[in-house]
């Protein structure tokens, strides 16, 4: 009996071991699996997604794919819960897990659309650049800088390259140069323009050139040295084209068969018509003229620019409109009703030019019965190397408006950044309206007979310094000067001469400010495709940078009286 008893508890204890070894394989083995049904299910899934899974475990890893913040936070929920199960946890993964690859699985949010940013174009003019190496800056060089109208000869290149590193800098969507790009014509100067224009185009700028009075066939081209002005290498059409043929020619999406003009996309919603006003060929001449093709080309391209919703901007080296009372010759293109008409027939905004060396903006006002009360305006750059060496900025609206300004270039910031020593270029600004008040004050100077020494000093310094501010397109108080004494001198010592007839036609003009513009889409002028119906603004309409008040009967008559000749710079060719 007691062996019994004994095997039975032997028998029990064995039972016993049986149940824990049988417990401890369901708490350790069922667990495993679990987790290897769940492997398995995933991989039959991403089979069945054809790699779907295995491309986006790359994406997140190279960091393109954000997890969804709700499932990441599920996971890590579940394997901060301590007191859940091994199973549980398990399955949860599982099912956390499927749910964010199906979340991966679904199209991706397109990228927003990129916001349209409008062009800002910078526009300089009548650079009349001349390389260094034309001259040796010696008495020859002194003569022709002293008989010229202030630009300042001496500091040609340096203006170029300060100017140029603004525009590499400001990386503007287009830079525009409007003609005379050189000094008279010069081959070499030309050459070495070109070489300074590919260094902003390889930063990404396009730049567009057209020729100006200047650039083509000039009779002038020289060299300065010693006391020599000897002939220079001039420049053919063919060879300005082979020249400059990078700086928007290559990029034209169009061009005129007869003439060096082209057209240029700056973007969907706007173009850049660059007009070849130039009369080269068979003499040069100092005016302008569009010819019959260009105006029948230009009138192919305003169509299907309306076609299509863009807006045109005419470029040209001569004035549209008659800008200047003082310079009442060869500044204007010949056939300047023809082609106003045909800008305003398609709502053109805005015309651009330089040629005449002054800072000018006009709107075109002879007929007020254009629909809408609507004219063209004409913006007119002043020369960037005569005081204040400046040049235009127009920044387009994203509701079609133009916003326009004149900004003055800093060379005495690039002179300081280069470490150049000159003190003139160290304190150009000073220099440069000295400079222009000087050549012009010694030319009045020598045009006055009657007076004494000292009272032509005055006479000459005023008109300078009025001359200084028309150029410059800065408004003169007229009530002011004509109080001063040394008008009164202009008055009482030199008739009705000349330079009498100058001085009246800068107070005749420079009565408002011509270097700020705002013009207002739909208000100002027609959006693309459209015409503006309020013809009040017709009553109201006014030139800026001219006395709208004084008729133009009255202008001509003032005119004829002052006996005005000449030539849109103060040189005569």
């Amino acid at each position: 009996m007691k062996q019994l008893r004994q095997m039975s508890i032997l028998v029990r204890g064995a039972q016993l071991l049986l149940l824990v070894l049988a417990l401890f394989m369901v708490v350790w083995l069922v667990p495993d699996a679990g987790k290897k049904h769940a492997s398995g299910t995933e991989a039959s899934e991403a089979e069945t997604d054809g790699g779907d899974v295995a491309e986006n475990e790359k994406n997140r890893a190279a960091g393109n794919l954000e997890e969804d913040e709700s499932s990441a936070g599920e996971v890590i929920q579940d394997d901060a819960d301590e007191n859940a199960s091994d199973g549980e946890t398990a399955l949860k993964r599982r099912t956390s897990r499927k749910q964010l690859y199906k979340r991966k699985k679904e199209p991706q949010k397109a990228q927003e659309e990129t916001v349209y940013m409008p062009p800002t174009i910078w526009l300089a003019t009548d650079l009349h650049y001349q390389s260094p190496q034309m001259t040796d800056f010696q008495s020859a060089f002194d003569t022709y800088t002293m008989g010229n109208d202030g630009t300042i000869v001496p500091y040609l290149d340096e203006i170029t390259e300060a100017f140029l590193e603004e525009v590499r800098t400001a990386h503007p969507s287009a830079l525009v140069l409007s003609g005379d790009l050189s000094q008279n014509g010069e081959k070499a100067n030309h050459e070495a323009l070109a070489e300074k224009l590919e260094r902003v185009q390889a930063a990404g700028i396009p730049v567009l050139v057209i020729p100006g009075n200047h650039d083509i066939n000039h009779p002038w081209a020289a060299t300065y040295f010693d006391d020599q002005v000897s002939p220079a290498e001039g420049t053919s059409s063919e060879e300005f084209y082979q020249i400059y043929h990078k700086f928007g020619y290559d990029q034209a999406v169009s061009r005129a068969s007869d003439s060096l003009s082209y057209v240029y996309r700056l973007d969907e919603k706007y173009w850049l018509m660059m007009l070849d006003s130039c009369i080269c060929e068979p003499v040069h001449e100092t005016g302008g003229k569009l010819s019959e093709e260009t105006v029948a080309w230009m009138k192919t391209q305003l169509e299907e620019a309306k076609k299509q919703g863009v807006t045109v901007i005419p470029v040209s080296h001569h004035n549209l409109l008659d800008e200047s009372t003082l310079y009442p010759e060869e500044c204007t293109i010949e056939n300047t009703k023809e082609v106003t008409a045909l800008l305003e027939t398609y709502g053109v905004p805005v015309y651009l030019s330089g040629h005449l060396h002054l800072q000018r903006i006009k709107k075109h006002t002879s007929n007020l019965n254009t629909p809408g009360g609507y004219g063209i305006r004409e913006i007119v750059t002043s020369p960037l190397p005569m005081a204040p060496c400046q040049y235009s900025i127009l920044n387009w609206q994203t509701d079609g408006s133009l916003s326009y300004h004149t900004k003055k270039v800093d060379i005495a910031g690039w002179a300081q950044r280069y470490g150049e020593e000159d003190e003139n270029l160290l304190n150009f600004d000073a220099y440069a309206d000295q400079f222009l008040v000087d050549v012009i004050s010694k030319q009045a100077f020598k045009a006055l007979q009657s007076a004494s020494k000292d009272i032509k000093e005055e006479m000459a310094r005023l008109y300078a310094d009025m001359n200084r501010d028309y150029c410059s397109g800065t408004k003169i108080d007229v009530a002011k000067i004509r109080k001063s004494e040394a008008y009164q001198y202009w008055i009482r010592y030199s008739g009705n001469d000349f330079w009498l007839a100058r001085l009246q036609a800068i107070l005749h003009d420079a009565r408002t400010d011509n270097t700020v513009l705002e013009l207002k889409a739909g208000v100002d002028f027609p959006l693309p495709g459209e015409t503006i119906e309020n013809p009040e603004n017709a009553e109201k309409e006014e030139t800026v940078g001219a006395d709208a008040g004084s008729p133009a009967e009255e202008i001509q008559k003032k005119e004829e009286s002052y006996g005005l000749r000449g030539n849109c710079i103060q040189t005569a060719e």
